[in-house]
């Protein structure tokens, strides 16, 4: 049967891939903002960078790897759409039959190109552009591209019937276990002062309220079209933003003593990571839930990480990969099926707690082989002198500020603010914010 374009479905998938796209340059100011000053542009490229290299990857194969004819359960078939061969103004009857199959793959793409760049956050300063470039095109292909058919392109995990509305498992668990194995493997860095003292929380702020706007989008969008559960998983978003916002400061204010500004950016971005998966699957009074147990379960990941001496410079692992794997296994617990057609369940949550495992163990094994590999065959990482001089200038040749000229009074006062964005700190001190 001929598939017909339902023009409310395309204007909203649109508005919603272009509210994904701001995304990208969202995080570059929200990690930018929280990085070293002698290091905040070459940060902010190697998010930015993803765009430009991820769309010649989905266009040439990447695509077809995650929703081309199933093989086997594992891949896709990447001849199917490889150079946009029948992906066209036509919808398909199998993905977003009421939407050009051209805007699917625009709106899955800009998926692609933000799940990597969450990555930096945690290996800052400990890449150079060809390692992380390297590990961009690899694990696209390797990991992203796979666990993506296997959830959502009919995959063997979508034939068990695990479910993912919009990427708590194929982004935020990917990436954040991913990121935990390259700390692993490219170990601490060596710094006078350790730790990632924030040159600009302005910027972070302004990075922050971004990534909320396109967030709507993000999970709105996993609907594929403009009704009742787009509005439902609208709402869930900004009740798990704003739980997990609230439930964050409330931890920081009796474990810590205080609350700063990045403990609020950092706690709605954990509401947001968790309520991702079951964003279309829960109802607004669970999602509330969700958003708690977020603020709770991230900073206490948070913790463990610093208590391990882990050096996640920006808390990639606790917040995007523990929020994420956390709000896939509750969707097993919460589920409505009033909502979307999947109960709650002790079925469905031993599926859930299954799948979420399994791609966060095979997200961090392959980042570990694929790092282990490049680091024996060329040169990835930065001396430590290089690190330490700020890879902005050694890199880039590029610096944000002037530093021969740089006053004490014009530096972001950071006192009250911790070495990462949920670190556990009550002794930072004025001094502490000043690098060499």
């Amino acid at each position: 049967m001929e598939q017909v374009i339902n023009s409310g479905d395309t204007a909203f998938m649109m508005l919603c891939t272009a509210m994904v796209c701001v995304m990208t340059p969202g995080l570059a100011f929200f990690y930018g903002g929280l990085a070293r000053k002698r290091s905040l542009l070459f940060i902010m490229m190697e998010v930015m960078i993803s765009m430009g290299i991820i769309t010649i990857i989905w266009m040439y194969g990447g695509f077809g790897l995650a929703f081309g004819s199933n093989i086997g359960g594992i891949v896709g078939n990447p001849a199917d759409y490889f150079g946009l061969a029948n992906v066209g103004l036509v919808p398909n009857s199998v993905y977003a039959a009421s939407i050009p199959f051209a805007l699917f793959f625009l709106f899955q793409m800009m998926f692609c190109v933000i799940t990597v760049p969450l990555m930096c956050g945690a290996f800052a300063e400990r890449l150079n552009l060809k390692g992380y470039i390297l590990l961009l095109v690899i694990w696209t292909i390797l990991v992203y591209c796979l666990v993506a058919h296997w959830v959502w392109g009919g995959g063997f995990l979508q034939k068990w019937g695990f479910v993912d509305f919009a990427g708590g498992a194929v982004i935020h668990t990917t990436a954040g276990f991913a990121a935990l194995a390259s700390v692993f493997v490219l170990g601490n860095r060596k710094l006078k002062k350790p730790g990632m003292r924030p040159n600009n929380l302005m910027a972070a702020a302004i990075g922050t309220g971004l990534l909320w706007f396109g967030w709507f989008g993000f999970n709105s969008g996993g609907a594929l079209s403009a009704g009742m559960l787009a509005t439902k998983a609208f709402t869930n978003t900004i009740i798990g933003l704003a739980s997990g916002m609230v439930t964050w400061a409330i931890y920081a204010r009796i474990v810590r003593g205080r609350v700063n500004i990045v403990d609020i950016m950092t706690g709605s971005v954990a509401g947001l990571a968790t309520i991702t998966p079951c964003a279309g699957y829960i109802q607004p009074y669970s999602a509330i839930i969700v958003g708690i147990v977020a603020g709770i379960v991230c900073n206490l990941a948070v913790g463990f990480r610093e208590r391990r001496g882990w050096d996640d410079a920006l808390d990639v692992w606790g917040v995007h990969g523990i929020g994420g794997f956390t709000g896939t296994i509750l969707i097993g617990l919460l589920a409505d099926a009033t909502v979307n057609g999947v109960s709650a369940s002790p079925a469905q949550l031993g599926i859930q707690a299954g799948g979420a495992i399994l791609v966060a163990a095979y997200a961090f094994a392959l980042t570990w082989i694929i790092l282990k590999v490049l680091k024996a065959i060329t040169t990835i990482e930065p001396t430590d002198a290089e690190i330490e001089a700020g890879l902005d200038k050694v890199m880039l040749g590029q610096t944000a500020y002037d530093f021969s000229e740089e006053e004490p009074d014009l530096l972001v006062a950071t006192a009250a603010v911790p070495s990462s964005p949920a670190s556990v700190s009550n002794k930072a001190s004025a001094d502490n914010t000043q690098e060499p």
